[in-house]
């Protein structure tokens, strides 16, 4: 009993070297992989301008993995995948300044999972800014991929309500159109108590889902207005917007009686739960499915920050997310150059 007493009378400072030793242990880490992937560049980059040169045919790059697997025992990664791997990751960024400062902040795991799975620059920079913002391991990342949360990202931007993001500029870039639930294994006919519950239960990947920002703050959380007691499906505090986030979940189709209700859930979190030094609250309408112009009609008046989502139980293939993106960059080419063929018939005018 005794020891017990002492131990609790020195854990803060136990605590204090505990933090210590996994701060040294994480820099130890950060080093390593600092370390490796300037490696992984520099035989990418000696291989490529071999290759390039004409020095080397493109079977030397062969005899090379053979060489090190017979000559260095203790080499992992060095087989003929992994030195084209290290060339391919070379010519993907080399003379990118955008994202030379990021490519030593993320594990070769997940340089990999990018290289492979990705098309664009610009999906390859999405992902590359979006793992070192979350910390992914290598298992959140595929997946995040595997989802399409790029193309879901995309298009979501050019979803949002232009009064949200007037209010709160960050709210745009946080929120998607579409969320992808599939980790949920709901029953063919289930619930919106269902829905909650699954949730609850797979917090940690919902939080994936919706950024590692936001906390959990309760389930069916109890605000009392007048006489009255109302529970809001799911509370979350989100760090980054600084702000309480209140999402309603709905297994049917939008209406636009839903909004009523969450901003009356809104006011009542500002007035009576949110603190002073915290921003106004967000409201998040969860629903199975819904009609973009119903909801650009009930959102065309509404004040608050709220939102409306759609969600999926299963995965969205990525081939359609893909097109959809690619009619919606086509028609804002097409927006683009319809106004300035009006504004040079207006200056033709003049």
């Amino acid at each position: 009993m005794s020891d017990k007493i002492d131990v609790l009378e020195y854990e803060k400072d136990f605590f204090e070297i505990v933090q210590l030793i996994k701060k040294a242990r994480y820099n130890a880490l950060k080093s390593i992989n600092l370390e490796l992937i300037n490696l992984y560049w520099q035989v990418g980059e000696h291989i490529s301008k071999k290759v390039e040169s004409a020095e080397w045919g493109i079977g030397v790059v062969d005899k090379l993995a053979d060489y090190l697997h017979r000559t260095q025992h203790d080499l992992k990664g060095f087989n003929r995948r992994g030195l084209y791997r290290m060339k391919q990751f070379y010519e993907t960024y080399c003379g990118n300044e955008k994202v030379s400062s990021l490519l030593t902040q993320i594990s070769w795991t997940n340089h990999l999972l990018i290289l492979s799975k990705t098309k664009s620059m610009e999906e390859k920079e999405f992902y590359l800014a979006l793992t070192i913002k979350e910390k992914y391991t290598s298992r959140e990342l595929g997946r995040q991929i595997d989802s399409g949360f790029y193309e879901r990202y995309m298009l979501s931007n050019a979803n949002v309500s232009s009064l949200v993001t007037q209010n709160n500029a960050d709210i745009g870039s946080t929120f998607k159109d579409t969320y992808i639930l599939d980790f949920l294994n709901l029953p063919h006919h289930y619930s919106e108590k269902d829905l909650q519950k699954g949730i609850v239960k797979n917090l940690k990947e919902f939080i994936l889902e919706f950024g590692k920002d936001f906390t959990f703050a309760g389930e069916e959380y109890r605000i009392q207005v007048g006489n009255n007691d109302y529970y809001i499906d799911l509370l979350f505090f989100h760090r980054g917007l600084s702000c309480l986030v209140a999402f309603e979940l709905k297994i049917d189709d939008f209406k636009p009686e839903y909004l009523g209700k969450i901003n009356f859930y809104l006011e009542a979190l500002d007035r009576d739960v949110k603190k002073p030094h915290e921003n106004p609250s967000v409201g998040v309408i969860l629903c199975k499915s819904k009609d973009e112009e119903v909801v650009e009609y009930a959102l065309s008046r509404n004040l608050s920050q709220s939102m409306i989502a759609e969600y999926q139980t299963k995965l969205i293939e990525k081939k359609v997310l893909e097109q959809k993106l690619h009619e919606l960059f086509l028609l804002s080419a097409d927006n683009l150059e319809d106004e300035e063929t009006e504004h040079t018939q207006a200056k033709n005018e003049v």
